[in-house]
Protein backbone atom coordinates (compact mmCIF):
# COMPACT_ATOMS: atom_id res chain seq x y z
CA UNK A 1 0.00 0.00 0.00
CA UNK A 2 1.32 3.43 -0.91
CA UNK A 3 1.96 5.99 1.77
CA UNK A 4 -0.71 8.60 2.43
CA UNK A 5 0.84 12.06 1.96
CA UNK A 6 1.11 14.38 4.92
CA UNK A 7 -0.94 17.45 4.01
CA UNK A 8 -2.86 19.89 6.16
CA UNK A 9 -6.08 17.92 5.58
CA UNK A 10 -4.60 14.46 6.19
CA UNK A 11 -2.80 15.79 9.26
CA UNK A 12 -6.12 17.02 10.71
CA UNK A 13 -7.88 13.76 9.89
CA UNK A 14 -5.05 11.71 11.41
CA UNK A 15 -5.15 13.89 14.54
CA UNK A 16 -8.88 13.22 14.90
CA UNK A 17 -8.85 9.50 14.05
CA UNK A 18 -5.71 8.42 15.93
CA UNK A 19 -5.82 10.98 18.71
CA UNK A 20 -3.27 9.24 20.93
CA UNK A 21 -0.23 9.74 18.68
CA UNK A 22 1.20 12.46 16.42
CA UNK A 23 -0.28 12.63 12.90
CA UNK A 24 3.13 12.03 11.32
CA UNK A 25 3.48 8.76 13.20
CA UNK A 26 -0.12 7.75 12.43
CA UNK A 27 0.31 8.32 8.69
CA UNK A 28 3.68 6.52 8.64
CA UNK A 29 1.85 3.16 8.81
CA UNK A 30 -0.84 3.39 6.11
CA UNK A 31 -2.42 -0.02 6.74
CA UNK A 32 -2.83 0.68 10.46
CA UNK A 33 -4.06 4.20 9.68
CA UNK A 34 -6.65 2.82 7.26
CA UNK A 35 -7.84 0.32 9.87
CA UNK A 36 -8.49 3.19 12.29
CA UNK A 37 -10.01 5.28 9.49
CA UNK A 38 -12.43 2.51 8.51
CA UNK A 39 -13.58 2.41 12.12
CA UNK A 40 -13.53 6.03 13.32
CA UNK A 41 -13.50 8.35 10.27
CA UNK A 42 -16.52 10.39 9.33
CA UNK A 43 -17.95 10.23 5.82
CA UNK A 44 -16.27 13.53 4.93
CA UNK A 45 -12.93 12.24 6.23
CA UNK A 46 -13.16 9.12 4.10
CA UNK A 47 -13.95 11.19 1.03
CA UNK A 48 -10.67 13.07 1.54
CA UNK A 49 -8.71 9.90 2.34
CA UNK A 50 -10.12 8.22 -0.78
CA UNK A 51 -8.35 10.83 -2.90
CA UNK A 52 -5.09 9.14 -1.90
CA UNK A 53 -6.25 5.53 -1.54
CA UNK A 54 -7.50 3.15 -4.24
CA UNK A 55 -9.90 0.24 -3.84
CA UNK A 56 -6.91 -2.11 -4.07
CA UNK A 57 -5.28 -0.22 -1.18
CA UNK A 58 -8.43 -0.64 0.89
CA UNK A 59 -8.55 -4.35 0.09
CA UNK A 60 -4.90 -4.64 1.14
CA UNK A 61 -5.63 -2.74 4.35
CA UNK A 62 -8.49 -5.14 5.06
CA UNK A 63 -6.31 -8.17 4.32
CA UNK A 64 -3.48 -6.95 6.55
CA UNK A 65 -5.52 -5.12 9.21
CA UNK A 66 -4.09 -5.40 12.71
CA UNK A 67 -6.42 -7.33 15.01
CA UNK A 68 -8.52 -5.43 17.51
CA UNK A 69 -8.83 -2.14 15.64
CA UNK A 70 -11.76 -2.60 13.26
CA UNK A 71 -15.10 -3.34 14.91
CA UNK A 72 -17.42 -6.00 13.42
CA UNK A 73 -19.85 -3.48 11.94
CA UNK A 74 -17.11 -1.52 10.14
CA UNK A 75 -15.47 -4.77 9.04
CA UNK A 76 -18.72 -5.97 7.42
CA UNK A 77 -19.37 -2.57 5.83
CA UNK A 78 -15.96 -2.11 4.23
CA UNK A 79 -15.76 -5.69 3.02
CA UNK A 80 -19.17 -5.34 1.40
CA UNK A 81 -18.08 -2.02 -0.18
CA UNK A 82 -15.12 -3.88 -1.69
CA UNK A 83 -17.36 -6.66 -3.07
CA UNK A 84 -16.61 -9.22 -0.39
CA UNK A 85 -19.88 -10.67 0.76
CA UNK A 86 -20.05 -12.39 3.11
CA UNK A 87 -17.13 -10.74 4.85
CA UNK A 88 -14.19 -12.94 5.85
CA UNK A 89 -13.61 -13.43 9.57
CA UNK A 90 -12.24 -10.49 11.54
CA UNK A 91 -8.49 -10.50 12.24
CA UNK A 92 -7.80 -12.28 15.50
CA UNK A 93 -4.99 -11.77 17.97
CA UNK A 94 -2.82 -14.84 18.16
CA UNK A 95 -0.87 -15.57 21.29
CA UNK A 96 1.97 -18.01 20.99
CA UNK A 97 1.89 -20.81 23.46
CA UNK A 98 4.36 -20.33 26.23
CA UNK A 99 7.89 -21.54 25.78
CA UNK A 100 8.80 -24.24 28.25
CA UNK A 101 12.22 -23.16 29.49
CA UNK A 102 13.07 -26.57 30.90
CA UNK A 103 12.80 -28.49 27.63
CA UNK A 104 13.03 -25.52 25.22
CA UNK A 105 9.80 -26.52 23.52
CA UNK A 106 8.32 -23.93 21.22
CA UNK A 107 4.67 -23.29 20.42
CA UNK A 108 4.43 -26.43 18.28
CA UNK A 109 1.69 -28.97 18.93
CA UNK A 110 2.82 -31.64 21.37
CA UNK A 111 1.80 -34.54 19.16
CA UNK A 112 4.01 -33.92 16.15
CA UNK A 113 3.63 -32.02 12.93
CA UNK A 114 0.29 -32.37 11.20
CA UNK A 115 -1.48 -33.73 14.23
CA UNK A 116 -5.22 -33.23 14.09
CA UNK A 117 -5.66 -33.53 17.87
CA UNK A 118 -7.43 -30.62 19.51
CA UNK A 119 -7.17 -29.76 23.16
CA UNK A 120 -10.21 -30.06 25.35
CA UNK A 121 -11.29 -27.26 27.65
CA UNK A 122 -9.88 -28.96 30.73
CA UNK A 123 -6.47 -29.37 29.08
CA UNK A 124 -6.44 -25.73 27.94
CA UNK A 125 -7.32 -24.59 31.46
CA UNK A 126 -4.64 -26.82 32.96
CA UNK A 127 -1.95 -25.50 30.60
CA UNK A 128 -3.04 -21.91 31.18
CA UNK A 129 -2.81 -22.42 34.94
CA UNK A 130 0.70 -23.91 34.60
CA UNK A 131 1.82 -20.97 32.49
CA UNK A 132 0.28 -18.53 34.98
CA UNK A 133 2.09 -20.23 37.88
CA UNK A 134 5.45 -20.01 36.07
CA UNK A 135 4.80 -16.36 35.30
CA UNK A 136 3.99 -15.61 38.94
CA UNK A 137 7.22 -17.29 40.07
CA UNK A 138 9.20 -15.08 37.68
CA UNK A 139 7.58 -11.85 38.89
CA UNK A 140 8.66 -10.89 42.38
CA UNK A 141 5.87 -9.51 44.51
CA UNK A 142 6.04 -5.88 45.62
CA UNK A 143 4.57 -6.78 48.98
CA UNK A 144 5.20 -9.46 51.56
CA UNK A 145 1.73 -11.01 51.62
CA UNK A 146 2.13 -12.45 55.09
CA UNK A 147 2.99 -8.99 56.39
CA UNK A 148 -0.02 -7.50 54.60
CA UNK A 149 -2.31 -10.14 56.13
CA UNK A 150 -0.83 -9.61 59.60
CA UNK A 151 -1.32 -5.85 59.30
CA UNK A 152 -4.91 -6.29 58.10
CA UNK A 153 -5.72 -8.57 61.05
CA UNK A 154 -4.19 -6.11 63.47
CA UNK A 155 -6.11 -3.19 61.96
CA UNK A 156 -9.36 -5.15 62.13
CA UNK A 157 -8.79 -6.11 65.77
CA UNK A 158 -7.96 -2.51 66.73
CA UNK A 159 -11.06 -1.28 65.00
CA UNK A 160 -13.70 -3.84 65.98
CA UNK A 161 -12.42 -5.88 68.94
CA UNK A 162 -12.76 -2.95 71.36
CA UNK A 163 -16.51 -2.67 70.77
CA UNK A 164 -17.45 -5.70 72.87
Amino acid sequence: MNAIPLTALTREIARRIIWFEPPEQALAEPIRFMAYAMTYARHEDMQLIRRHVTDDDIREALDKAPPGIIDPRSWAYWNSKMGRYPAPPLPVRKFAASVDSESNRSAKPPHGVGSKRTMGLAEIQLRAREVWKRMRVQQPSKFDLEEVRRQARENWRNRFAKRK
